[in-house]
């Protein structure tokens, strides 16, 4: 097992503010987003497992039996925190990649970057520069104003030791924590998470636009 990468893919999500039903299985340029995500990662790791909700069963069995690759389903959790956990458990590696299906342009320069990181610092994210201004608000008005050379978009993968996140989202359940990602429940943990240069191109099909904006970039893909 040792040195063994799983890249570890939450698709149970609803997609709710898509509404287009499972998110994972909208397609983008003929490929669902699912595919897109095995098809980037497959290169580089050992083994890819999915998170899948029971409804989604059938349509991703077939989507296996035409990929033809290293990679396998279990049911996900609740939540993503969830999913991400039984992900954890059901993996064999000592390494982990977790990354969004919705995120369906992942090039192969970060997941090459992410492995280096991972095996060498153990816990890592990908992370993208701020461009904008950024400011805080409580409401509708200017708030206070950020240091944009401080802040960071946080992308995926996300991954490190397999036994650190395990024990994280252990700890996470115990303490009644709750986090957006893996990298901050690696740092709840203690641990320091290296960030990898991230990539305009990695957003996160979440609405209408954003799936608009990806079957756009898609066309030159």
């Amino acid at each position: 097992m040792s040195e063994r990468v799983a890249a570890l893919i939450p698709a149970a999500g609803s997609g709710t503010r898509l509404g287009m039903g499972f998110k994972a299985l909208v397609d983008v340029g003929g490929k669902t987003l699912l595919e897109r995500a095995i098809l980037n990662l497959a290169p580089h790791v050992n083994e890819i497992v999915v998170a899948i909700a029971p409804e989604m069963q059938s349509e991703v069995e077939r989507l296996l039996e035409r990929l033809a690759l290293p990679l396998r389903f279990i049911l996900g959790g609740e939540t993503r925190q969830l999913s991400v956990k039984n992900l954890l458990e059901a993996a064999d590696a000592e390494f982990v990649l977790i990354h969004d299906a919705a995120r369906p342009f992942l090039e192969a320069r970060v997941i090459v970057e992410m492995l280096k990181a991972v095996k060498t610092h153990s816990a890592a994210t990908v992370a993208l520069k701020s461009a904008d201004t950024l400011i805080s608000s409580s409401g509708e008005v200017w708030g206070d104003l950020l240091d944009r050379s401080r802040t960071y978009a946080i992308q995926t993968p996300q991954g490190g030791r397999r036994d650190w996140l395990i024990k994280a989202h252990e700890q996470a359940l115990e303490g009644g924590w709750t986090a957006t990602d893996d990298g901050g429940l690696l740092a709840l943990a203690g641990h320091t998470v290296h960030l990898v240069r991230g990539d305009s191109r990695l957003f996160k099909v979440t609405t209408p636009e954003d799936l608009q904006m990806a079957r756009a970039l898609a066309v030159d893909t």
